[in-house]
């Protein structure tokens, strides 16, 4: 039996450093958001590095199956 999966990214964290610091502060309630409709975390992505040693965005990708 074959297992089919829908996934889904959310970008966190994009633009200004208060809107970084924030993202950084409220990824734990979006995962559980998305956890409560049954999404499960994969991975949490965070490409290029931007000032300050720190990550332009940070991308949660979440999958469940359909």
């Amino acid at each position: 039996m074959r297992q089919n999966y829908e996934y889904k990214f959310v970008r966190l964290g994009e633009g200004i450093i208060a809107a970084r610091k924030a993202a950084k502060q409220t990824y734990q309630e979006i995962i559980h958001q998305h956890a409560r409709d049954g999404w499960r975390l994969v991975q949490v992505f965070a490409p290029g590095i931007g000032g300050y040693g720190a990550a332009k965005y940070y991308e949660i990708i979440l999958e469940r199956e359909r």
